[in-house]
């Protein structure tokens, strides 16, 4: 079994901070620390997510910088492949003609600018939380002078609200091929809003569009794994104030998303995202045997 990713003492330098989202900014603090490495050893690559971290965080991080450094690459594996291997699913997706991205659960996702592909191409939303879009636009101004044409913000607290009125209000066409990622959402929504979701998406996208998306199997969710990295996962997004609500039961994936009328269902393991970008002086890195992603389509 792989060492553990989620380590509750090796996350204070971003549990203890005051924010819109606690774990969106964690997230792009493990971003910003692979960006930071040179070109041959990186596994990804965002330039804009230091400017998503609180400056707290990088003085602690600058001050403290060997205890900062192993805690980022013990906890950094299976997010950074995540990161990589969705963006080259975006890419894939804009070669093969896909109009729409919708970004749901956004956070400080920044694929809507520097993914140069997308832009004249593509119209992104990017649905979120009120509170951590309004702190995400502003940094958009104040990094890149003004928002993208091709940007729309979708604010929705997904928790008491329903995106889809939102979502044709703001100009999402039905009838376009539309790729949709939901990365690092799932597991933090109820399975209603999963159910929901995943709905709206089956009836009201075009040909070809498809969905990715990471998740848990359903055994960390309820707490019933016996596996300590899986006692962990629960734990630590306990102690972050974002309880896991969703997961999948193991060999049930084709299962759940056919009935939604997904197709070319496929599922990544971390063996197989592993093989794909760890290689070099990545290779004796660690990465979480509990993080799948997923991907399928709508015919």
């Amino acid at each position: 079994m792989v060492k553990n990713e989620y380590r509750q003492d090796e996350t204070k330098i971003y549990a203890d901070k005051e924010g819109p989202a606690k774990m969106a900014e964690g997230i792009a603090m493990l971003r910003a620390y692979e960006s930071s490495k040179p070109e041959d050893e990186r596994i990804c690559y965002d330039p804009y997510a230091i400017n998503f971290i609180n400056p707290k965080i990088l003085d602690y991080a600058a001050k403290h910088r060997d205890e900062a450094s192993a805690a980022v690459e013990n906890n950094s594996g299976s997010i950074v492949a995540r990161v990589r291997y969705f963006d080259d699913f975006v890419k894939k997706m804009i070669e093969q003609g896909i109009e729409q991205l919708v970004i749901f659960g956004a956070g400080y996702d920044s694929r809507a600018y520097r993914i140069k592909e997308m832009k004249g191409r593509v119209k992104v939303f990017e649905v979120d939380h009120p509170g951590t879009q309004s702190f995400k636009v502003e940094k958009i101004k104040e990094i890149l002078g003004t928002i993208p044409e091709h940007v729309v913000f979708v604010p929705v607290d997904f928790e008491t609200e329903t995106f889809r009125e939102k979502l044709f209000s703001k100009g999402y066409n039905p009838s376009l091929k539309t790729l949709f990622i939901m990365e690092g959402l799932l597991m933090y929504i109820t399975p209603n809003s999963v159910a929901e979701t995943l709905s709206f998406i089956a009836e009201n996208s075009g040909q070809g569009s498809a969905v990715i998306f990471d998740y848990f199997p359903e055994s960390v969710v309820d707490g019933t794994s016996k596996l300590k990295i899986a006692q962990d996962i629960r734990n630590f997004a306990i102690q972050q104030g974002e309880p896991l609500q969703f997961g999948i039961k193991d060999g049930e994936l084709d299962e759940f998303l056919s009935n939604f009328g997904f197709s070319n269902i496929q599922k990544i393991t971390s063996e197989e995202y592993k093989k794909a970008y760890f290689h070099g002086k990545n290779e004796n890195r660690n990465v979480c045997e509990l993080v799948y992603f997923a991907h399928a389509t709508i015919e």
